[in-house]
């Protein structure tokens, strides 16, 4: 009878053990969520989840890389299910939740000390209305500017070309030996942004669109010449660049059948898919009229900011912490490519050695339509402006270019005015 009565009680006190064991270790145990918007890196950060979760034993990652990460974000902030921490690129969607107030103040975080000073002045030039405070840590880099065959290049000692003027008579010599110059691939409109991109950042100012709001000056003046020469590239490219799609332009340069891609870094991988042994090199876009003038076209690709509703601030800061570490940031550019955003001896890759002595000096400025709103559609209007063979079709396309932009930001305009007035 004693052995009955024992039983039980030994069991009771077991089970209540374990269940004080287990209820104690999930309270110590926080959880943090990243919601990261590149699906292409689902399996780069599947490996950064569990190297974090293998050294943490009070702190729980979990990363997740959904296809269309904006709109599901958009969703769970309707819903108050924001995540912890988000992985968003440097463009106007991080503006707008920034300006909506949606990220903390990462100012104390020990990894922001630890970025490189271009990328946290493009970080401030994002914000819509300047404010006080670090919402973002730059993670990732990219760089656009010319992709051009190094292979072709040696075997006619065509030189690289510093000045617009170098870089026309390269063209025309190209153009006359039977080789393609460039290719555009102008079918997909948002392929027009990588030439405009890199002529804008040269020919100017970084603020440009903050001026315009401002009132202190119009895209009619300060895109006249970047205008001017994206339409005068079009005598060096392929036939009718836009029947030609991005895929297309990346199976023709793979396949040597055009000396230069004005593109971005993160088109390598694409062309290495149709032809690994390309030998592919870089050139800053020789945009100015002398060679110091120019500036390579560098944006944020990935960047992580806090949200503001996260309850466990301090458990993010460490994950933050945790992926600024050399070893994280080694394993992300082995594996995804682009340049470090944090100071330190990283690889560049050797596609961008012609880009190396910019991106180690600083001398980057930030993608310009990473600051015109998505409504405006400024790739299908530079597309439709390529297009028109008309006499005054730069006026047409500036004007518009600057009616839109009054469109499109009347709230913007109006806050930066008043600021400016106060």
């Amino acid at each position: 009878m004693k052995q009955k009565k024992v039983w039980p009680l030994l069991m009771a006190a077991a089970i209540g053990l374990c269940m004080s064991g287990c209820s104690g270790s999930q309270s110590e145990t926080r959880e943090i969520e990243i919601l990261n918007y590149k699906p292409e890196a689902i399996d780069t950060m599947q490996k950064i989840e569990d190297r974090f979760n293998e050294t943490h034993d009070d702190i729980h990652l979990t990363i997740s890389s959904p296809n269309q990460a904006m709109t599901i974000l958009k969703t769970r902030l309707i819903r108050d299910d924001a995540p912890d921490i988000v992985g968003i690129g440097g463009d106007i969607n991080y503006s707008n939740f920034l300006d909506a107030d949606l990220f903390e103040d990462i100012s104390d975080v020990e990894a922001v000390s630890e970025a490189k000073d271009g990328y946290m002045e493009i970080e401030k030039s994002l914000e819509l209305v300047p404010k006080e405070g670090v919402y973002a840590l730059p993670f990732a880099a990219n760089a656009a500017g010319i992709l051009y065959n190094k292979d072709m290049f040696e075997e006619h000692g065509w030189q690289i070309p510093t000045t617009w003027d170098e870089f026309i008579e390269l063209c025309k010599t190209i153009q006359s030996e039977g080789i393609t110059p460039l290719y555009f691939g102008f079918k997909d409109t948002w392929t027009t942004l990588a030439p405009w991109n890199a002529l804008a950042v040269e020919t100017a100012e970084a603020d440009v669109c903050t001026e315009v709001s401002k009132g202190e000056t119009t895209f009619e003046a300060e895109y006249q010449e970047a205008a001017e020469k994206i339409k005068e590239m079009l005598q060096y490219c392929e036939p009718n660049p836009f029947a030609y799609s991005y895929n297309d332009a990346a199976i023709v340069f793979a396949n040597g059948q055009a000396a230069m891609w004005p593109i971005g870094s993160y088109a390598i991988p694409q062309i290495h898919s149709n032809n690994p042994d390309l030998n592919i090199d870089s050139m800053v876009f020789p945009g100015t009229d002398t060679a110091d003038e120019r500036i390579l076209n560098s944006g944020v690709d990935l960047q992580f900011s806090i949200m503001k509703d996260c309850p466990d601030k301090e458990a993010a800061q460490e994950v933050l912490n945790f992926l600024y570490s050399d070893e994280i940031v080694d394993l992300y550019l082995a594996e995804q490519g682009g340049v470090s955003a944090k100071e330190g001896d990283f690889d560049i890759p050797s596609n961008l050695n012609g880009m190396k002595d910019f991106i180690e000096s600083g001398n980057v400025a930030d993608f310009h339509d990473h600051h015109y709103p998505s409504e405006m559609a400024v790739d299908a209007l530079i597309q439709t402006y390529l297009l028109d063979d008309s006499p005054n079709s730069t006026t047409t396309f500036l004007q518009k270019f600057d009616k839109d932009w009054q469109r499109y930001n009347r709230e913007l305009i109006r806050r930066l005015q008043e600021e400016n007035a106060g």
